[in-house]
């Protein structure tokens, strides 16, 4: 059994303390709310019902988000978060219309606010918890860099604000201004619709692989670009995985070094972006010896088993074909560049030297993928 890290547990604790100011504040506001008959408050009791059950998403979904990468989640299992907020949105959503369908019902019956000043303690008693827990939960959001938590707080906040409404609704009737009640239970219930959306489309964002913003593409290729070795960059993507965002890259190098030296060059560039630009989590880069953002004019051509199978049928009878201790094989441009090492103790003259390079680079152009030869003596 795996145990949660500091941030997980900040958030799981956090959370707990939200879900029980919730389901004390929507206890009292429904059963305070009805006894005064305040639709309002009722309507935002009920809104701090919705949040108790967001808490209860955000807990879920902090846990089992927090899980490591296996099997069945290879990249890991931060979008439970993303998944969560989807549902908590579309949530909030159908509680508002609950909200505002019951308000617009109340403009035509004749019933009256009572217990008004028990509604008013209430409501700023909710306005003063709740704006407290706003900025608790929003401090462990940033501190853990969760959106998730970041949206619970919000929803704190709306909560406070939504109190605010029902005090100035209440306050409004009980001075002899009627349906203000209710139009202050309207406003809280297009309030919450607000938040819903929000929530359902930058979450949606995010499951739809929806790119980092332009400004951050820009600092990500700045610093691609910063790298020893990096020509030019293509196919640069980028996407929100969770609190973490996640880039594939092409960069082109230079087409004649070494495999490890490009390894070396992609790593940098992986590392860099990880350690120079916050929330980066995972960076995956391909390394290019040539420009194939619009084609790629070598894929046609044969590997290396069918290639060095065509070499050594042309180079069939030449003596030195069995002393070749090296074939190096560039693709590049739709052909072939081949590097051949030999042994120096193979030759006695340069004579020899000039004889065995005309032969074999003779014999390998012959072959229709073969651009050009470079023979080597070591």
């Amino acid at each position: 059994m795996s145990v949660p890290t500091p941030a997980t547990q900040a958030k799981k604790n956090i959370t707990v303390i939200g879900a029980v100011v919730n389901l004390i504040l929507s206890i009292i506001k429904i059963g305070v709310g009805w006894l005064g008959q305040s639709h309002a408050l009722i309507a935002d009791g009920f809104h701090s019902l919705s949040d108790l059950l967001s808490d209860g998403l955000v807990y879920y979904a902090s846990h089992h988000g927090s899980q490591e990468a296996d099997e069945e989640h290879p990249y890991g299992h931060a979008r439970f978060e993303t998944l969560a907020t989807v549902i908590l949105g579309a949530l909030l959503i159908a509680v508002a219309g609950g909200i505002i369908w019951d308000a617009m019902s109340r403009f035509f019956n004749d019933q009256t606010v009572s217990h008004g000043g028990l509604i008013i303690v209430v409501a700023g008693t909710s306005i003063l918890s709740k704006e407290v827990m706003y900025h608790l939960t929003m401090r462990t959001a940033k501190a853990t860099k969760s959106e998730l938590l970041k949206a619970n707080a919000w929803h704190h906040r709306s909560d406070a604000v939504s109190s605010l409404v029902v005090l100035i609704g209440v306050g409004l009737e009980l001075s002899g201004f009627r349906y203000f009640d209710s139009i202050a239970a309207l406003i809280v219930g297009l309030m919450v619709i607000k938040i819903g959306f929000d929530l359902v489309s930058d979450a949606s964002k995010e499951l739809v692989d929806t790119a980092l913003d332009a400004d951050r593409i820009e600092e990500i290729k700045r610093v691609i670009m910063s790298i020893e070795g990096v020509q030019e960059l293509h196919f640069l993507r980028t996407r929100k995985m969770g609190a973490e965002a996640l880039v594939d890259v092409h960069i082109l190098v230079d087409p004649m070094i070494s495999v490890s030296e490009g390894h070396l060059i992609s790593e940098t560039v992986r590392l860099s972006l990880i350690r120079e630009i916050d929330d980066i989590g995972e960076v995956m880069v391909h390394i290019d010896p040539e420009d194939d953002e619009i084609c790629s004019p070598s894929l046609e051509l044969p590997l290396r088993g069918e290639l060095t199978d065509k070499l050594n049928a042309v180079w069939s009878d030449l003596l030195e074909k069995e002393k070749i201790k090296k074939i190096n094989l560039h693709y590049l441009d739709g052909k072939v560049v081949a590097e051949i090492e030999l042994p120096l103790s193979l030759l006695t003259t340069v004579l020899d030297a000039e004889r065995v390079s005309k032969a074999i680079k003779e014999r390998a152009l012959s072959v229709p993928e073969v651009a050009k030869v470079k023979v080597h003596y070591s």
